[in-house]
């Protein structure tokens, strides 16, 4: 009995989300996003694609990819680049998020988008999330990782220094998970609405 009871319980939260779509404008460029909310949370169903002089680059320093994949930004441009009324995400909140999707270990499967990752690694979308394998920047300039991950500046710092907390999806595993990365490394941003 107890055996029946988690598979429901398991299976109502990882596939019953609680989800509206939206769009807003940024004001700053006119550019409008796609919106999602889920749960109690508002996040861009896009990343970030604010262009500023310093701190942000398309990948493969090719502008088609921004369309697609928005910028990536330094951890120090990402902390000021979200929209009024937007933030950039905080450890805590990535977790509220993780959390309502199911776990860290379900959580990416819901998140990613249906298409994009190699190797047939895609998600179901199910949260509305559309997570892209944008890939990222590495703190040399290497740009690394196109159509396997993406990767997300989280607000809080790592415990060393030089690193950061990120969220990674990646094309081998349904896992959101946290990875300690430099602070000069380009990553996406995807904001969230201010409570």
């Amino acid at each position: 009995m107890k055996k029946y009871l988690l598979i429901l319980l398991f299976f109502s939260c990882s596939e019953g989300f609680s989800q509206n779509s939206a769009t807003f404008k940024d004001n700053r460029d006119g550019k409008v996003y796609k919106t999602v909310t889920i749960g109690t949370q508002t996040w861009m169903a896009e990343n970030l694609a604010y262009r500023i002089d310093s701190g942000c680059w398309a990948y493969d320093d090719n502008p088609a990819n921004i369309a697609k994949y928005g910028y990536l930004y330094s951890l120090e441009t990402a902390k000021a680049i979200c929209p009024k009324g937007w933030h950039l995400p905080s450890d805590d909140e990535w977790d509220k998020l993780r959390t309502y999707l199911g776990g860290e270990i379900v959580a990416g499967g819901t998140m990613k988008s249906t298409k994009g990752y190699k190797n047939n690694g895609n998600g179901t979308n199910s949260s509305g999330f559309a997570g892209l394998p944008g890939g990222y920047r590495d703190k040399n300039g290497t740009y690394l990782n196109n159509g396997i991950c993406g990767i997300w500046w989280n607000a809080t710092a790592a415990g060393a220094s030089s690193l950061n907390w990120s969220i990674v999806l990646n094309n081998k595993c349904s896992v959101a998970n946290d990875y300690d990365i430099d602070k000069k490394s380009g990553l996406s941003v995807r904001c969230i609405k201010d409570n």
